[in-house]
């Protein structure tokens, strides 16, 4: 049983890395995007309502797809007053209990509901109100939803390596323990 949560852990994690590392490129393309937006708007006084949106777009999904990648490589906003003095067994004994009572059920929660309210757009083809806005608003809109499935997903892997080192079966120490605050 412990070798198959282990790889279930391992499975998460490549799966966040590797999105987390396509959508870094996002990032590249949002600077190109800004600055021909700035570009064209002091320049030539023109600007589109499709490039400003464009420019929302990516943002969201960066933060919407990258948000499981953050989790996994410990880069999440934390309030840090104690944890950082805790042993390891300690940090997995929290980590445990935020993910099982608050992240785990937050992100279900999210994912029940972001999932209709993208599904109903979807059904009214729904598209920007601007004109010249983009198409497919509905795309955006599942966006929320993949990435609270991405970090439910990481939750999940976070839930499993905490429970694998309380009981004993997994070590602290390697790259497996990316939530240990001393790695960073």
């Amino acid at each position: 049983m412990a070798n198959w949560l282990e790889w279930l852990s391992k499975a998460i994690n490549a799966l966040n890395e590797w999105v987390g590392r396509a959508v870094s490129w996002l990032t590249a393309v949002l600077v190109v995007l800004v600055c021909f937006d700035v570009v064209a708007r002091y320049l030539f006084s023109s600007t589109a309502a499709w490039v400003m949106e464009l420019e929302w777009h990516l943002f969201a999904l960066i933060f919407l797809l990258g948000a499981g990648y953050a989790f996994r490589h410990d880069r999440h906003v934390r309030v840090d007053l104690f944890y950082a003095g805790f042993s390891s067994r300690d940090k997995a004994l929290v980590d445990f209990f935020g993910a099982l009572l608050f992240l785990i059920p937050w992100c279900v929660l999210i994912v029940y509901a972001s999932y209709d309210y993208a599904l109903i757009s979807f059904k009214i083809k729904e598209i920007s109100p601007d004109p010249g806005g983009l198409p497919a608003r509905y795309a955006i809109k599942f966006a929320i939803t993949v990435g609270a499935v991405l970090l439910l997903l990481q939750g999940i892997a976070s839930l499993i390596d905490s429970a694998l080192l309380l009981a004993g079966l997994k070590q602290p120490d390697g790259d497996e323990n990316l939530t240990d605050t001393n790695k960073i």
